[in-house]
């Protein structure tokens, strides 16, 4: 249990530096899909464009070795990476939806949204929150679930569905605990809770 409240304060801090980091993010620390970046996503410095790495189809630059060692590393370590990358949260997030859509408790929330942008979204949004290398980009959780009306059941049901999906595609039950803990740091924020005082 201690092991548990322990990994679950450190994702909670993880994601609390992640959401604000990825508010700050240079655009020109973020290599694209036809360029590499002119920032260093690690000092915030000008890149050696002769210290790249390729990385999920993108060529990253840095301001050192050392950087990019460093980045690497992040990469290596993080639950993205270990959860298997872009294609495995590709394929979560299509399989999710198949599940929330056909769900009676939460269906209804998606009648008028457009599921590919959903998608889109969801994926990116779950990519940086897991420490892939792209940054959030969109509304803060709160915002985006604003004036839904959203309850305890609604959050459960959501959160059933991704543990779910992940089951079926053959996650460690370790890291599915890893999402789950995640997932809770946006609880009070997708509920429209009050902020706790830190």
């Amino acid at each position: 249990m201690k092991l548990i409240l322990t990994s679950l304060a450190t994702i909670t801090a993880v994601m609390t530096l992640l959401v604000n980091a990825a508010m700050a993010i240079d655009p020109a620390s973020v290599a694209t899909e036809t360029a590499a970046n002119t920032i260093c996503p690690v000092t915030g410095k000008p890149v050696d464009p002769t210290v790249t790495t390729d990385y999920e189809g993108r060529k990253w630059a840095f301001a050192k070795e050392a950087c990019k060692t460093k980045w690497l590393k992040a990469r290596e370590d993080s639950l993205y990476q270990k959860l298997g990358g872009k294609p495995a949260i590709d394929a979560a997030v299509d399989a999710f939806y198949v599940k929330v859509l056909a769900d009676d408790r939460v269906k209804h929330f998606f009648d008028n949204v457009s599921m590919d942008k959903q998608r889109r979204k969801q994926k990116e949004f779950l990519s940086a929150a897991f420490g892939g290398p792209l940054p959030w980009t969109g509304k803060d959780m709160r915002k985006a679930h604003e004036g839904m009306g959203l309850t305890e059941e609604h959050f459960n049901a959501i959160a059933e569905n991704l543990v779910n999906t992940l089951k079926d595609l053959k996650i460690k039950q370790e890291l599915i605990d890893q999402v789950v803990a995640v997932a809770l740091t946006t609880k009070d924020d997708v509920l429209g809770r009050p902020k706790k005082a830190n």
